[in-house]
């Protein structure tokens, strides 16, 4: 059976009802009596039975509009609950947000932030999806999505929230520059080991500039290719290979000495750490409070970052 073509006619009868004729409930909808009465004809003719009895003197209703009066006040309650819903997470961050986010900024800060949310916004609650491939944001219904890119970004319907910069840091094991020697330059490199991000096509490509703007790029044949930067991490604190990672990934392990930084004086391409998200429009108070919120806790920790 098909659906009621106007679900206003319902709330109409149930208005006439409550109001106890036509006249009191034109004037309490703010339309003519005629027009209200050929709407709940046309609601009468589409059901196929009559609501109400219509006397000179006051109408009321058939067994069958009793039945379908009750229905209607139910619908009407919960059309104003899923109203008053909206209204109460339009009001202050509530609700549920779901957030993608690589495994190595979770393990950088990430996590504590998110936590720090959510201890902040007892009302909120938080959908984690701890994963390294590129997720669909709007088709996996992801409200947002942290990465860490090297510009120039991709063009992209979405929109964007720049949290922080992070340089690109070239680091080895202390062991392995101890085998093999330190690098003194960027064409050093190509006789040690490597382990690196996973590459669009099947060219490994490191690009290097000196203070003096001197360009210079590396062609290489990684050992490990990843897209999971903790992995990434691993590997070079190891001694697998000399690995091109986010500073904020490994400041502390540079910091500790379980990373070595090689080529002090060629730094990498510099990354940015950004949230994406479907639209700036409509965005409730929860997803707009975490957005702010990254964005603070990132500041606060550039500081930190120098090594």
């Amino acid at each position: 059976m098909s659906p009621v073509s106007d679900l206003n006619n319902l709330y109409f009868f149930a208005k006439v009802v409550e109001c106890g004729s036509y006249t009191a409930a034109a004037e309490a909808l703010g339309l003519q009596t005629s027009k209200l009465s050929r709407r709940i004809g046309a609601l009468e003719a589409e059901l196929g039975v009559r609501l109400l009895n219509r006397t000179t003197r006051k109408l009321s209703l058939t067994e069958a509009g009793r039945t379908f009066h009750r229905h209607c006040v139910a619908l009407i309650a919960e059309a104003q609950a899923a109203k008053d819903s909206i209204t109460q997470t339009l009001a202050s961050p509530r609700g549920l947000v779901r957030v993608s986010c690589p495994t190595g900024l979770l393990q950088s800060g990430v996590a504590e932030m998110l936590s720090r949310y959510l201890e902040a916004w007892p009302q909120v609650q938080l959908a984690l999806d701890a994963t390294n491939r590129r997720v669909d944001v709007v088709e996996e219904g992801v409200d947002i999505a942290i990465r860490v890119r090297v510009p120039p970004l991709k063009d992209s319907d979405l929109a964007m929230r720049t949290l922080c910069p992070t340089g690109m840091v070239l680091v080895a094991s202390p062991s392995l520059v101890r085998a093999l020697g330190e690098p003194q330059s960027p064409d050093d490199i190509g006789r040690m080991p490597t382990v690196s991000m996973t590459s669009a096509g099947d060219r490994h490509v490191w690009q290097f500039r000196n203070a003096a703007g001197r360009l210079s790029e590396l062609a290489h044949e990684p050992r490990l290719k990843t897209d999971d930067l903790y992995t990434l991490r691993q590997a070079a604190l190891i001694g697998v290979g000399i690995a091109f990672l986010p500073e904020m990934l490994i400041s502390q392990d540079i910091a500790d000495g379980g990373l070595v930084r090689l080529l002090p004086d060629w730094g990498g391409p510099d990354g940015i750490v950004h949230a994406v998200f479907p639209s700036r429009r409509g965005m409730v108070p929860a997803i707009r409070e975490l957005l702010d919120f990254l964005v603070v806790c990132f500041s606060e920790q550039q500081p930190s970052q120098s090594t």
